[in-house]
């Protein structure tokens, strides 16, 4: 579908501010790089041939009888007999010599009998978030070939952490911005163009509701129920739906009275009409200026919750918990670098992309 022009000469200004594009170039990269986390990082084979069939367990569960194992539980692939089963095509002298019976399979034969040995495609990080690693001593262990970033203090890999939880703090910040952008704007716009009783009634339940203390209730809902991703979502946007309302209530007060809104009361256009469609493009510049705080802010309040014990649960990755660990282990100094390069970099790339999305719909500025 074609831009229209004004939507055109708003790219052109974002483009031409080469810091901002640039920085969504990267950030796009980036965040759909994670999008595929679990191709990338993860302990269940992506792909495994196994007599002439093909199994996709980091998709579907399989229980370990689908390759000759005795249990129908899901297998474990990572076990060396489980590996031996599937690439020795279900053999029983797996079960006493898995690395010898597996080693023997690759040339083409068992027992002296020839067979088509299976195959095993794993993720380029072989580890999942989850995954505890048998790291032969104390944890964390330092960044070497097999964990790159090393690993936390319960032996799962930083990397795979760092790609699930930059992963899950952009989305984390991006739905708690935009539903609190929405249900902000609409409340702004509604008590800036009423004014009068709309606008004090409004005025008095933002102050109460202001001043209500966010991190307790979420400290005692915490306590009463297990915190969830969508449980934190809600929280974040019950309590946050009144950042944008100060700066939406002014822009659509200062332009209520304008000509052109006054014209399209006496020609009968609809409130709605006229809020949304005429005032509300005039205060989108102060409202993008406030985005990249909220973004930031969204990411910052989660990462703080899951510092303090408060947010997510411990095994969800989290770059709060890695922070925590980081200080709790000043003898493994990966774990703060790793967490403050990757907050560094992500925040510092979401700001300037909101900057030039702001100057973009800035009509007074035109880059060259």
């Amino acid at each position: 579908m074609a831009l229209s022009p004004l939507n055109q000469r708003r790219w052109r200004n974002f483009k031409a501010n080469r810091r901002a594009y640039w920085s969504l170039m990267i950030f796009a990269l980036l965040f759909g790089v994670t999008l595929f986390a679990e191709l990338l990082a993860n302990d269940k084979p992506l792909l495994v041939s196994h007599k002439g069939e093909f199994y996709t367990p980091f998709l579907k569960f399989y229980p370990e009888t689908a390759f000759g194992g005795d249990f129908q539980t899901e297998a474990t692939y990572r076990d060396p007999e489980v590996q031996c089963l599937i690439v020795a095509q279900g053999s029983e002298a797996c079960w006493d010599d898995p690395e010898g019976v597996l080693a023997e399979a690759q040339t083409g034969s068992v027992a002296g009998q020839p067979i088509t040995p299976g195959w095993i495609v794993w993720a380029p990080i072989p580890y999942s978030f989850t995954t505890i690693n048998d790291i032969g001593g104390a944890a964390p262990s330092a960044p070497d070939a097999r964990h790159w970033l090393g690993t936390d203090d319960t032996a799962r890999d930083v990397l795979a952490r760092v790609i699930y939880g930059f992963r899950l703090s952009v989305a984390f910040a991006l739905i708690v911005t935009a539903l609190t952008s929405v249900i902000g704007i609409a409340a702004g716009a509604v008590q800036g163009y009423f004014g009068g009783w709309v606008d004090l009634v409004f005025q008095r339940v933002i102050e109460i509701w202001g001043a209500t203390p966010t991190l307790y209730v979420i400290i005692i809902v915490g306590a009463i129920w297990q915190m969830s991703f969508w449980m934190l979502i809600a929280l974040m946007v019950v309590f946050g739906w009144t950042s944008l309302i100060g700066v939406v209530r002014a822009e659509f007060l200062r332009a209520r009275n304008f000509e052109y809104v006054r014209a399209a009361r006496a020609l009968g256009v609809k409130d709605r009409v006229i809020m949304f469609r005429h005032v509300l493009p005039n205060a989108m510049v102060a409202t993008l200026t406030m985005m990249p705080f909220l973004v930031t802010g969204a990411i910052g309040s989660l990462a703080a919750l899951d510092f303090l014990g408060f947010g997510l649960p411990a095994s969800a990755p989290s770059l709060g918990e890695l922070t925590q660990q980081a200080k709790q282990n000043l003898q493994a100094p990966w774990l703060a670098f790793t967490a403050f390069f990757t907050f560094a970099l992500m925040l510092s790339l979401l700001v300037f992309i909101f900057e030039g999305v702001r100057d973009a719909f800035d009509p007074r500025k035109t880059f060259q």
